[in-house]
Protein backbone atom coordinates (compact mmCIF):
# COMPACT_ATOMS: atom_id res chain seq x y z
CA UNK A 1 0.00 0.00 0.00
CA UNK A 2 3.06 2.30 0.56
CA UNK A 3 3.17 3.30 -3.00
CA UNK A 4 -0.10 4.51 -3.18
CA UNK A 5 0.93 7.58 -1.08
CA UNK A 6 1.59 9.55 -4.20
CA UNK A 7 -2.44 9.47 -4.59
CA UNK A 8 -2.49 10.98 -0.89
CA UNK A 9 0.21 13.67 -2.01
CA UNK A 10 -1.84 14.67 -5.02
CA UNK A 11 -4.89 14.93 -2.99
CA UNK A 12 -3.42 17.14 0.29
CA UNK A 13 -1.62 19.39 -2.52
CA UNK A 14 -4.87 20.14 -4.62
CA UNK A 15 -7.02 20.71 -1.28
CA UNK A 16 -3.68 23.17 0.27
CA UNK A 17 -4.31 24.50 -3.85
CA UNK A 18 -0.60 24.04 -4.30
CA UNK A 19 1.12 24.14 -7.96
CA UNK A 20 -0.42 21.34 -10.00
CA UNK A 21 2.83 20.26 -11.51
CA UNK A 22 4.71 20.34 -8.82
CA UNK A 23 2.33 18.35 -6.74
CA UNK A 24 2.47 15.60 -9.38
CA UNK A 25 5.65 15.88 -9.97
CA UNK A 26 6.68 15.01 -5.82
CA UNK A 27 3.91 12.24 -6.23
CA UNK A 28 5.66 10.60 -8.65
CA UNK A 29 9.20 10.85 -7.48
CA UNK A 30 7.61 9.59 -4.09
CA UNK A 31 6.00 6.73 -5.62
CA UNK A 32 8.63 5.55 -7.19
CA UNK A 33 11.55 6.43 -4.42
CA UNK A 34 9.08 4.25 -2.11
CA UNK A 35 8.94 1.78 -4.79
CA UNK A 36 12.36 0.53 -4.25
CA UNK A 37 13.86 2.44 -7.21
CA UNK A 38 16.88 5.34 -7.07
CA UNK A 39 16.36 8.76 -7.40
CA UNK A 40 18.42 8.45 -10.88
CA UNK A 41 15.79 5.87 -12.15
CA UNK A 42 12.53 7.41 -10.99
CA UNK A 43 14.40 11.01 -13.27
CA UNK A 44 15.31 8.66 -16.36
CA UNK A 45 11.52 6.86 -15.98
CA UNK A 46 10.49 10.67 -16.10
CA UNK A 47 12.78 11.57 -19.10
CA UNK A 48 11.28 8.19 -21.21
CA UNK A 49 7.38 9.74 -20.63
CA UNK A 50 8.34 12.87 -22.12
CA UNK A 51 10.74 11.32 -25.29
CA UNK A 52 7.64 8.86 -26.16
CA UNK A 53 4.90 11.50 -25.96
CA UNK A 54 7.15 14.57 -27.25
CA UNK A 55 4.47 14.68 -29.86
CA UNK A 56 2.15 16.07 -27.25
CA UNK A 57 4.40 19.30 -27.37
CA UNK A 58 3.11 20.46 -30.62
CA UNK A 59 -0.24 21.88 -28.82
CA UNK A 60 2.02 24.27 -27.59
CA UNK A 61 2.94 25.77 -31.06
CA UNK A 62 -1.04 26.99 -31.06
CA UNK A 63 -0.73 28.45 -27.77
CA UNK A 64 1.02 31.67 -29.69
CA UNK A 65 -1.61 31.75 -32.30
CA UNK A 66 -4.58 32.12 -29.94
CA UNK A 67 -2.49 34.66 -27.90
CA UNK A 68 -2.09 36.56 -31.20
CA UNK A 69 -6.13 36.23 -32.34
CA UNK A 70 -7.18 37.20 -28.73
CA UNK A 71 -4.89 40.63 -28.73
CA UNK A 72 -6.49 41.29 -32.26
CA UNK A 73 -10.02 41.13 -30.51
CA UNK A 74 -10.94 37.62 -30.77
CA UNK A 75 -12.72 38.04 -27.73
CA UNK A 76 -14.79 41.14 -28.39
CA UNK A 77 -15.51 40.12 -31.72
CA UNK A 78 -17.21 37.07 -30.73
CA UNK A 79 -18.91 39.29 -27.89
CA UNK A 80 -20.15 41.37 -30.57
CA UNK A 81 -21.60 38.46 -32.96
CA UNK A 82 -23.40 36.52 -30.05
CA UNK A 83 -25.27 40.09 -29.14
CA UNK A 84 -26.97 39.70 -32.68
CA UNK A 85 -28.91 36.99 -31.53
CA UNK A 86 -31.95 37.52 -29.33
CA UNK A 87 -32.62 34.32 -28.13
CA UNK A 88 -29.13 33.79 -27.10
CA UNK A 89 -28.90 33.50 -23.12
CA UNK A 90 -25.68 32.52 -21.07
CA UNK A 91 -27.54 28.57 -20.31
CA UNK A 92 -28.36 28.32 -24.06
CA UNK A 93 -24.80 29.16 -25.68
CA UNK A 94 -23.19 26.65 -23.05
CA UNK A 95 -25.70 24.23 -23.52
CA UNK A 96 -25.32 24.24 -27.02
CA UNK A 97 -21.23 23.86 -26.74
CA UNK A 98 -21.91 20.83 -24.51
CA UNK A 99 -23.76 19.12 -27.23
CA UNK A 100 -21.36 19.79 -29.84
CA UNK A 101 -18.40 18.67 -27.35
CA UNK A 102 -20.09 15.46 -26.29
CA UNK A 103 -20.55 14.89 -30.05
CA UNK A 104 -17.52 15.41 -31.56
CA UNK A 105 -15.85 13.94 -28.93
CA UNK A 106 -18.16 10.58 -29.35
CA UNK A 107 -16.32 10.20 -32.64
CA UNK A 108 -12.91 10.64 -31.59
CA UNK A 109 -12.78 14.07 -32.36
CA UNK A 110 -11.65 15.18 -29.07
CA UNK A 111 -9.17 17.84 -30.04
CA UNK A 112 -12.34 20.18 -31.33
CA UNK A 113 -12.38 21.49 -28.02
CA UNK A 114 -10.79 22.58 -24.57
CA UNK A 115 -10.06 25.11 -21.95
CA UNK A 116 -7.08 27.10 -23.72
CA UNK A 117 -8.18 26.47 -27.89
CA UNK A 118 -12.25 27.11 -27.23
CA UNK A 119 -13.26 28.00 -23.98
CA UNK A 120 -11.01 30.81 -23.39
CA UNK A 121 -11.18 33.04 -26.24
CA UNK A 122 -14.45 31.80 -27.78
CA UNK A 123 -17.40 29.72 -25.52
CA UNK A 124 -16.35 31.64 -22.18
CA UNK A 125 -17.04 35.47 -23.70
CA UNK A 126 -20.22 34.40 -26.19
CA UNK A 127 -21.98 33.45 -22.87
CA UNK A 128 -21.19 36.57 -21.30
CA UNK A 129 -21.82 38.63 -24.20
CA UNK A 130 -25.19 36.63 -24.48
CA UNK A 131 -25.47 37.53 -20.57
CA UNK A 132 -24.71 40.74 -21.16
CA UNK A 133 -27.58 41.12 -23.98
CA UNK A 134 -30.11 39.81 -21.63
CA UNK A 135 -29.73 41.62 -18.60
CA UNK A 136 -27.01 44.23 -19.21
CA UNK A 137 -23.91 45.30 -16.56
CA UNK A 138 -23.18 42.04 -15.04
CA UNK A 139 -21.68 41.31 -10.95
CA UNK A 140 -17.92 40.31 -10.92
CA UNK A 141 -18.90 36.79 -9.41
CA UNK A 142 -21.61 36.03 -12.07
CA UNK A 143 -18.88 36.72 -14.71
CA UNK A 144 -16.73 33.87 -12.83
CA UNK A 145 -19.75 31.96 -12.74
CA UNK A 146 -20.36 31.97 -16.42
CA UNK A 147 -16.71 31.31 -16.46
CA UNK A 148 -16.49 28.25 -14.55
CA UNK A 149 -20.19 26.54 -16.14
CA UNK A 150 -17.96 27.25 -19.67
CA UNK A 151 -15.03 25.10 -18.15
CA UNK A 152 -17.46 22.45 -16.69
CA UNK A 153 -19.28 22.46 -19.92
CA UNK A 154 -15.90 21.33 -21.93
CA UNK A 155 -14.77 18.80 -19.29
CA UNK A 156 -18.41 16.96 -18.95
CA UNK A 157 -18.81 17.05 -22.80
CA UNK A 158 -15.37 15.44 -23.14
CA UNK A 159 -15.33 13.43 -20.28
CA UNK A 160 -18.08 11.33 -20.70
CA UNK A 161 -18.48 11.86 -24.44
CA UNK A 162 -15.18 10.44 -25.37
CA UNK A 163 -15.72 7.08 -23.58
CA UNK A 164 -18.33 6.25 -26.39
CA UNK A 165 -15.50 5.88 -28.76
CA UNK A 166 -14.41 3.07 -28.92
CA UNK A 167 -10.82 3.94 -29.83
CA UNK A 168 -9.89 6.12 -27.26
CA UNK A 169 -6.75 5.72 -24.64
CA UNK A 170 -9.81 5.36 -21.36
CA UNK A 171 -11.92 2.22 -23.17
CA UNK A 172 -8.34 0.75 -23.31
CA UNK A 173 -7.59 1.66 -19.99
CA UNK A 174 -10.28 0.01 -18.79
CA UNK A 175 -10.19 -3.06 -20.79
CA UNK A 176 -6.50 -3.46 -19.56
CA UNK A 177 -7.54 -3.20 -16.15
CA UNK A 178 -10.67 -5.78 -16.14
CA UNK A 179 -7.96 -8.08 -17.76
CA UNK A 180 -5.82 -7.64 -15.29
CA UNK A 181 -8.65 -9.19 -12.58
CA UNK A 182 -10.14 -11.24 -15.12
CA UNK A 183 -12.60 -10.00 -16.54
CA UNK A 184 -12.29 -10.17 -20.41
CA UNK A 185 -14.81 -7.85 -22.25
CA UNK A 186 -14.52 -6.26 -25.31
CA UNK A 187 -13.91 -1.91 -26.15
CA UNK A 188 -16.93 -2.55 -28.01
CA UNK A 189 -19.10 -3.34 -25.00
CA UNK A 190 -17.55 -0.69 -22.80
CA UNK A 191 -18.27 2.09 -25.89
CA UNK A 192 -21.83 1.00 -25.91
CA UNK A 193 -22.62 1.09 -21.76
CA UNK A 194 -20.86 4.20 -21.73
CA UNK A 195 -23.99 5.83 -23.73
CA UNK A 196 -26.05 5.71 -21.07
CA UNK A 197 -24.16 7.67 -19.16
CA UNK A 198 -23.18 9.86 -21.43
CA UNK A 199 -26.95 11.23 -22.29
CA UNK A 200 -27.37 10.96 -18.10
CA UNK A 201 -24.49 13.16 -17.50
CA UNK A 202 -26.17 15.34 -20.78
CA UNK A 203 -29.47 15.42 -18.91
CA UNK A 204 -28.30 16.86 -15.39
CA UNK A 205 -25.48 19.31 -16.65
CA UNK A 206 -27.80 20.39 -19.66
CA UNK A 207 -30.02 21.32 -16.59
CA UNK A 208 -27.83 22.98 -14.52
CA UNK A 209 -27.21 25.26 -17.67
CA UNK A 210 -30.47 26.41 -18.14
CA UNK A 211 -30.66 26.87 -14.14
CA UNK A 212 -27.62 29.01 -14.60
CA UNK A 213 -30.03 31.98 -16.36
CA UNK A 214 -32.50 31.72 -13.53
CA UNK A 215 -29.65 32.23 -11.43
CA UNK A 216 -28.30 34.86 -13.24
CA UNK A 217 -31.44 36.88 -13.25
CA UNK A 218 -31.75 36.64 -9.53
CA UNK A 219 -28.15 37.59 -9.27
CA UNK A 220 -28.74 40.58 -11.41
CA UNK A 221 -31.27 41.61 -9.67
CA UNK A 222 -30.21 41.25 -6.02
CA UNK A 223 -27.03 43.73 -7.41
CA UNK A 224 -28.91 46.48 -8.48
CA UNK A 225 -31.49 46.03 -5.21
CA UNK A 226 -28.63 46.07 -3.10
CA UNK A 227 -27.12 49.44 -5.32
CA UNK A 228 -30.28 51.49 -4.73
CA UNK A 229 -30.61 51.02 -0.75
CA UNK A 230 -27.12 51.61 -0.53
CA UNK A 231 -27.36 55.20 -2.24
CA UNK A 232 -27.64 58.34 0.23
CA UNK A 233 -31.07 59.93 0.43
CA UNK A 234 -31.71 63.01 0.28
Amino acid sequence: MLPLIGILIVIVGFALRLNALLVVTLAGVATGLVSGQSLPDVIAAFGKAFVDSRYIAIVWLALPVIGLAERSGLKERSREVISRIQAATAGRVLLVYLALRQATSALGLVSLGGHAQMVRPLVAPMAEGAADNTHGALPTHTRERIKSMAAASDNVGMFFGEDVFVAIGSILLIRGFLEQNGIVVEPLQLARWAIPTAIIAFVVHGARLLLLDRDITSAVRAERESSVSSEPRA
